[in-house]
């Protein structure tokens, strides 16, 4: 076990977690975007951002993915924090200026317009968190959103959040982690639709053998046969009809 000082409280927890799991484990708040506890941290909001004042230059890290450390003494809410939270926050706002949460955690902060301005084209309300690029790979088991980064030697404008409509199975993972609505899905009829930032996507839905209702997206179902090495046919039923 690993003992240290969140904002004058002393914390014990074990060796590796992070600064962010012992601040909630003591019930500390550290405002977050891009983190699950469920997945792999990514550090890409920025909201989360922490100063370790034990170090012999104070410096900040990101600590929903910086290990806890023994005799370590952490600020949530010093000067350095506060600014690279509001930064942060800033940055969001111009990304997408219309989420409820992101309005919110800057009102917080004492924000209630941004001072940065970027290309409608660059963010589509993306913020760029990766919460459904991890969903899909380590939750899902698929590859079939990816994250593409910035470079001279690449054709994309700007980093961005990529979907393989071939390789989705339209399960709705994405829409159902993402903080800011940038991505939805809704059923209409014998369709799931899915909107992403960049491309939007149709799915044919199944119907129920026995009621006709359309209750799951045909590619997810055979996703969960093969995955479960079943035959198809035991997915005929919606969960209504199933004895």
């Amino acid at each position: 076990m690993v003992k240290l000082t969140i904002d004058n409280k002393q914390v014990e927890i074990e060796d590796g977690a992070t600064i962010l799991a012992a601040a909630i484990k003591a019930g500390i708040h550290i405002p977050t975007l891009c983190y699950n506890e469920e997945l792999t941290p990514a550090g890409a909001c920025r909201l989360c951002v922490v100063e370790i004042v034990s170090e012999k230059d104070p410096v900040t890290v990101s600590s929903c993915n910086y290990p806890v450390g023994e005799g370590m003494i952490v600020s949530t809410t010093s000067e350095a924090v506060i600014k690279a939270r509001r930064i942060a926050i800033e940055v969001l706002l111009a990304q997408n200026p219309n989420s409820s949460i992101i309005k919110k955690i800057a009102g917080s902060l004492g924000i209630e317009a941004g001072r940065f301005t970027i290309g409608k084209d660059c963010s589509h309300g993306c913020i760029l968190c990766r919460l459904c690029v991890r969903t899909c790979q380590e939750v899902v088991g698929l590859s079939a959103i990816t994250f593409e980064a910035q470079g001279l030697e690449r054709d994309n404008n700007g980093a961005h959040v990529a979907w393989d409509e071939e390789a989705c199975i339209a399960c709705g993972s994405c829409a159902f982690v993402c903080p800011t609505d940038a991505v939805t899905t809704v059923d209409e009829g014998d369709k799931r639709i899915i909107q992403t930032p960049t491309a939007k996507m149709v799915f044919a839905l199944k119907a129920c053998t026995k009621c006709g209702s359309y209750y799951a997206p045909e590619k997810q179902l055979a996703y969960m046969a093969k995955t479960a090495n079943l035959p198809l046919e035991k997915f005929d039923l919606c969960m209504d009809c199933r004895d």
